[in-house]
């Protein structure tokens, strides 16, 4: 599996997620735990995920 981390992602080691693409879902995970859990969606879920982001709907 290959793993990409998100340009979003700061330097400095924190805040760092990466996605890999599976067999017709996306996996996410914590670029700092590669061994830890994933978070697993479908294609059309993480488009609207990523979309809510950059909207800032999940803003706190």
């Amino acid at each position: 599996m290959i793993w990409r981390k998100s340009s979003r992602s700061s330097g400095g080691g924190q805040n760092c997620v990466e996605v890999a693409n599976g067999t017709g879902v996306v996996l996410v995970r914590d670029s700092k735990d590669p061994g830890g859990p994933l978070q697993v969606m479908s294609a059309a879920g993480f488009g609207e995920l990523v979309g809510r982001i950059k909207r800032g709907a999940l803003d706190l």
